[in-house]
């Protein structure tokens, strides 16, 4: 069941992949003349639906069989989490799709769906029994409200970047222009690092690359006295840093570098802290090659590459997509992300808020957003205020959900094995 739950989940992948490109020929397509008012192609936008529904249902089949594989809800760790946000983004872009009806949104929202469910598979998908913080009912609610909120977030993120793109003066070179461009470009940059990053390792880890340090880390007992303890430190990817006071087990040269270019600094000294940097400097490498590339192939800047294919849509309309997508999100993040996850940990734990990283930055996320709507009701900000807030509200989602997981210790840690 295990096996089948995975083929299913790789059939989802490759049909979000090919609706991704059925939405950009139908945004692009020149050679079929039924159109909508947009200027795309009916009949291409039919095709990206259609392909986006049945990998939906795949990924549906692959979440059922495991969750019958697994006796749980594979909501547990990384893998199967992530793998459960890309669904609801799929299926909050489904949603709104239905209900604007427009083919460029599938160009931007599908994208992110296809990273997230990309990002974890660079999890180790094995099933493993739960944690006792975890074997509650409550798994099932929290878990999957705070994803669904999440998941409208993204795709109002996704039609906040359609927006900026659309009404951005690529031929203004006004200081404020100027400004704008690079924001675009540093929102694309980002997409382009972490997409470069998962390929990286799905590279390496398709011949085998292999590398490990022993490290010795220095810790503090229950009565204050120190001792060392001694870890091995596995890498996917070619160590351009390596762990902090560790040697060298074994390492395949890469590009001629038999040894780490570098040593992590000292203030870096945790288990898997090198790892991690290491893995940093590879995604901010990767995608600054590949955003380099994009730039000498397409002789200027990307958002200005993507922007004539925005001219046909009504900027108020991209402007309502996201304000809807998000206004849709947030009751449900509020109940997911607060009010169920602090019910569920004075169960757990005997109180309802500790000051662990994953609890403040779930705050942080949902005053971010409470701002968001405050200004966009209260204060008027609407058209790019609103726009920049959305694209970075979706940022310290993020953050939240990667950042916290895998940098910061904390009650939430298992969910970064």
């Amino acid at each position: 069941m295990e096996t089948v739950s995975g083929t299913f989940l790789l059939i989802a992948l490759i049909l979000y992949t090919l609706s991704f490109f059925g939405f950009v020929i139908a945004v692009t397509g020149k050679k079929w003349s039924e159109r909508d008012p947009e200027g795309h192609t009916k009949r291409w936008g039919k095709i990206g639906l259609a392909t986006t529904i049945t990998g939906f249902a795949a990924q549906l089949v692959f979440f059922i069989t495991r969750w019958y594989a697994a006796g749980y809800i594979p909501t547990s760790n990384m893998f199967e989490f992530m793998t459960f946000l890309a669904m609801m983004i799929v299926l909050a872009f489904i949603i709104v799709y239905l209900i604007y009806r427009t083919a460029i949104l599938g160009m931007f929202a599908m994208p992110v769906g296809v990273i997230i469910l990309s990002y974890a598979l660079v999890f180790p998908p094995d099933i493993q029994p739960l944690i006792p913080a975890l074997q509650s009912y409550w798994l099932k609610i929290h878990v999957t409200t705070a994803a669904l909120g999440e998941a409208f977030f993204a795709v109002g993120f996704a039609a906040g970047l359609m927006y900026l793109i659309r009404v951005i003066n690529y031929s203004g070179q006004s200081k404020s222009d100027r400004r704008e461009r690079r924001g675009v470009e540093i929102v694309i940059f980002v997409v382009l690092m972490i997409v470069s990053f998962i390929v990286s390792v799905y590279v390496f880890k398709g011949i085998n690359y292999e590398a490990s340090f022993m490290q010795e880390v220095t810790k503090v007992d229950q009565t204050g006295k120190e001792y060392v303890e001694t870890n091995k430190v596995d890498y996917v990817l070619p160590p351009i840093v390596k762990p902090f006071n560790s040697t060298t087990e074994s390492m395949q040269p890469f590009l001629g570098m038999k040894e780490p270019l570098f040593t992590a600094p000292s203030w870096m000294n945790g288990v898997n802290a090198g790892r991690k940097l290491n893995t940093f400097v590879w995604a901010l490498l990767a995608g600054f090659i590949v955003y380099m590339l994009l730039r000498l192939i397409l002789r200027k800047q990307i958002g200005a590459a993507i922007h004539p294919a925005m001219s046909g849509m009504d900027a108020e309309d991209l402007d309502e997509i996201s304000y809807r997508a998000i206004a849709i999100g947030f009751p449900i993040f509020t109940l997911g992300a607060l009010i169920f996850a602090m019910i569920w940990a004075h169960e757990a734990w005997g109180r309802f808020w500790g000051w662990d990283p994953k609890e403040v930055w779930a705050l942080i996320t949902w005053l971010f957003y409470t701002a968001y709507l405050h200004f966009r009701l209260s204060r008027g900000w609407q058209g790019r205020k609103s726009a920049w807030m959305a694209v970075i509200g979706f940022v310290v989602v993020m953050f939240t959900l990667i950042g916290v997981n895998l940098i910061i210790a904390g009650l939430h840690s298992y969910a970064g094995v």
